[in-house]
């Protein structure tokens, strides 16, 4: 089995797993992940933030989005500019967002554009990771661009009944130290807690 193959064999197993688990489940899972992201250090003092917008069974970011607004941050949200790319546009009220590429709630494509350089801290999706931060994505390769150029905090989210120890991992990958889980906040694998 090459690569490749593995890594769309696990993201098969997972999207299955992932509809099996309860909305009860997923939605304190959330709320606990978003909690953990907002308390932060790195989070308490960034400037701006760049978060994914959940959609379909990816974990519900709007309680981060909504909070950095209203914490003043500049929040940044991805813009599908092509396959593979994306870019980070700045939005003031989450009533902007309009479904986009593949149905997800997008900024208008008139939203002031950040470079990576301009954010302090990225709220990164997977399919699952590792506690390590190896992650495996949709296959797009948009988040591995992006994390190439990104120089910031990281932080990579996920639900602890998709995490795997074991993940298919190719040279391009770029692995993210701080995970994420409803239980807390992992560093290099090891348990932390935010100061």
């Amino acid at each position: 089995m090459t690569r490749d193959q593995e890594k769309q064999a696990l993201r098969a197993s997972i999207r299955q797993l992932a509809a099996g688990l309860s909305p009860r489940y997923r939605a304190a899972a959330d709320r606990a992940i978003a909690a953990h992201v907002l308390s932060l250090p790195e989070y308490q003092s960034a400037g701006a933030v760049f978060c994914f917008v959940g959609a379909g069974r990816e974990i519900d970011t709007r309680p981060i989005l909504e909070q950095a607004l209203a914490d003043g941050k500049t929040l940044c949200v991805p813009l599908c500019t092509g396959p593979g790319t994306m870019e980070l546009r700045a939005v003031r009220d989450l009533k902007e967002l309009v479904p986009g590429a593949y149905g997800i709630l997008e900024p208008p494509a008139d939203s002031p554009a950040l470079s990576p350089d301009q954010t302090d801290l990225a709220v990164i999706p997977c399919v699952t990771c590792s506690r390590e931060g190896r992650r495996l994505g949709r296959g797009g390769g948009y988040y591995d661009r992006f994390l190439a150029h990104y120089r910031g905090a990281a932080v990579l989210v996920c639900r602890e009944r998709l995490l795997r120890q074991e993940i298919p991992f190719d040279l391009h990958d770029c692995p993210i130290p701080w995970v994420i889980t409803e239980a807390g906040l992992f560093e290099d694998g090891t348990p932390a807690r935010p100061e």
